[in-house]
């Protein structure tokens, strides 16, 4: 790491990374990834995920992010039988159905408005208009319910990193074990590492656990292209805390409990809707919320994570709570000791900094 680096561009947060260290796909069971453990101050720790419950103690409270990845990417042919893919990106709009939709298509030149494209007996896809970015705005035409159209036609829409075409064991693995509200084209993956047993556990415990809801976009993908991260764009995603997982957290804060935020987006939705003493609000809407140093957290204590790439606004979340020099050491100490990175990588949680 560069000694003047300190954490105020882009270009800080390089690394490098060997190409056999991005996971290609996920440990043999969800709780037997690694877990690289970041203290506030000291010395790392190498453990196993399964550890997590260790490190937590009765009262601090859980907060996962229950969105569900929706099978995004399809496949089909215009009536030509040119081949063509679809790739949903969120939903356009208030129509009542749910069927319109802004996608990513290819070839783009090929797919105008008025075209359309047959992805199975059941779906097809007709293009309706195009955004101001390029995109398309398509209505999904199926005699089924959107989800079981999707679930029957659908791709999992796994990363690009990947480099590889979804299979059979990708239709459960990369989706976390209480994934509930569809909407996601990205699984949130901090949360892959949990297993039911490990759940259990964190309830007989005495650990609370708060759902809320952010569904990834296709931004969270997009390379940060500017230096100076004041000027980049961020995305926008939609979130929806309820009333029941806004008490469940103040509560647990108001008695001394620690909020352990799994995943970058629970940390995102937290924040987005905590007022300035930390109090979380109930509600619904889109953020373009960025944290990055010298930003701090309003409520959220400690984080689970995976690796993130390079220069990415995921990786700036994680050193406004862990802070730059830290993090970055971390990440070396895993890139050294062989830790698997990115969405079917290895885990790191950030210890809070207050007992």
């Amino acid at each position: 790491m560069d000694a003047t680096a300190d954490g105020s561009l882009v270009s800080h947060y390089d690394y490098d990374l060997p190409p056999g260290r991005i996971a290609k796909y996920p440990a043999q069971r969800r709780d037997e990834s690694r877990l690289l453990v970041l203290p506030a101050a000291g010395p790392l720790e190498h453990r196993h995920f399964v550890d997590i419950v260790d490190l937590m103690s009765p009262g601090d409270v859980v907060v996962v992010n229950e969105s569900k990845v929706i099978p995004a990417r399809l496949l089909g042919r215009k009536p030509t039988g040119a081949e063509v893919e679809v790739f949903l990106v969120r939903p356009a709009g208030a129509d009542a159905d749910g069927l319109l939709w802004e996608a990513l298509v290819r070839p783009g030149s090929k797919l105008k408005p008025g075209r359309t494209v047959v992805v199975g007996d059941d779906l097809r896809v007709e293009i309706v208009g195009s955004t101001a970015e390029g995109n398309r705005i398509v209505r999904l035409v199926t005699g089924s319910s959107l989800e079981e159209a999707l679930q029957r036609y659908g791709q999992v829409p796994l990363p690009p990193y990947i480099d590889r075409t979804a299979e059979p064991l990708d239709q459960e693995r990369y989706q976390t074990v209480y994934a509930r509200e569809p909407g996601s084209v990205a699984a949130p993956t901090a949360g892959l590492h949990f297993t039911q047993e490990v759940l259990d556990r964190l309830q007989e415990k005495g650990i609370g656990r708060a759902a809320v809801t952010l569904h990834v976009g296709i931004g969270t993908f997009r390379p940060v292209e500017v230096d100076d991260p004041r000027e980049h764009p961020m995305h926008s995603e939609s979130y929806f805390v309820s009333e029941s997982a806004a008490e469940t957290i103040n509560t647990a804060r108001a008695a001394g409990g620690r909020v352990w935020a799994v995943g970058t987006t629970a940390v995102r939705t937290l924040e987005t809707v905590a007022d300035a003493d930390g109090l979380v609000r109930p509600g619904a809407g889109d953020t373009r919320l960025f944290l990055r140093p010298p930003d701090s957290l309003r409520v959220v204590d400690a984080l689970i994570t995976n690796f993130h790439l390079p220069r990415s606004t995921l990786l700036m979340l994680v050193a406004a709570l862990a802070g730059y020099e830290r993090t970055m050491a971390a990440y070396a100490s895993a890139v050294a000791e062989g830790y698997r990175f990115y969405s079917y990588g290895d885990a790191m949680v950030v210890l809070p900094r207050r007992k």
